[in-house]
């Protein structure tokens, strides 16, 4: 692994990504925040040493360095599941790659499922803690110690203060945020009606495939990390009706500007 972390990291500072201070994961149909930034390089996750591919269709598939809000980032344009049949040690590389190209912080997207249904389609939920369903940690794997503490603390796995922030900045945009917990399923099928029923016993506000290990890993290497979802759908077990992705997608990218008001204001602050 730490060969791995090594080639890739020196291929991408060879590429011209030169000591990013924020990465961003960028969630399903939350793409457009690419063109608010000042783009200086890009990669193809294909071309790069070591990096999964996406193969979801509506997942781009590239590593974005450049200048947003007059600060470094690197962005991941399309993340990895592990519904797609990758190992969460690969779902969460990428996440190690930009930790040693130099980043502080990482903000995640994500597209969900409303569990609470005080919670309404269209609108963004602040993360506040999550409960992992995927059936394994990303720091499940021998030598884990060498790269960071295999017993990571997760009390606080979202960083309080750029929550506060993200409040703040919604409040004063008169954008609905709420916060909840999120619960990481495997998917990729959807829920049934006894598994909604089910997370709501279990304390979950919204459902999703993602966002977890990739904070995991985030704690586990000292980088505060925070995520918001865009709520595209309401998980209702007793008015179920069946959902197409396209929806999903449809209803995140009119989301979209909110996130996008959210994360550039505050990138400003970071």
């Amino acid at each position: 692994m730490i060969k791995y972390i090594t080639e890739t990291t020196n291929y991408l500072i060879e590429k011209g990504f030169d000591k990013p201070e924020i990465g961003i994961i960028l969630g399903t149909g939350l793409g457009q925040l690419i063109n608010e930034i000042d783009i200086l390089h890009e990669v193809s996750y294909n071309h790069i040493p070591n990096f999964p591919t996406a193969t979801v269709e509506f997942h781009k598939g590239k590593l974005i360095y450049g200048i947003l809000e007059a600060k470094k980032v690197v962005i991941m344009q399309g993340r990895f599941h592990v519904y797609e049949g990758y190992s969460l040690l690969d779902v969460t590389f990428p996440v190690r790659i930009m930790e040693k190209l130099g980043i502080h912080t990482l903000l995640v997207s994500n597209a969900a499922g409303a569990i609470n249904l005080n919670f309404k389609k269209g609108e963004l939920m602040l993360i506040e803690d999550h409960i992992n369903l995927q059936g394994s940690s990303p720091l499940a794997f021998k030598g884990v110690e060498h790269l960071g503490e295999r017993f990571t603390d997760m009390s606080a796995p979202y960083d309080a203060e750029i929550n506060a922030e993200f409040e703040r900045i919604a409040h004063k945009n008169n954008i609905t945020l709420h916060k909840g917990v999120y619960a990481s399923v495997m998917g990729p099928q959807l829920e049934t009606r006894a598994e909604y029923r089910m997370l709501k016993i279990l304390g979950a506000d919204a459902v999703g495939m993602s966002t977890v290990p990739e904070i995991i890993v985030a704690n586990h290497l000292k980088i505060k990390a925070v995520a918001v979802s865009v709520l595209t759908d309401e998980c209702d077990p007793n008015n179920l009706k069946p959902v197409e992705i396209s929806e999903i997608i449809t209803m995140a990218g009119k989301a979209e500007p909110n996130m996008i008001t959210l994360f550039k204001e505050l990138i400003k602050t970071l």
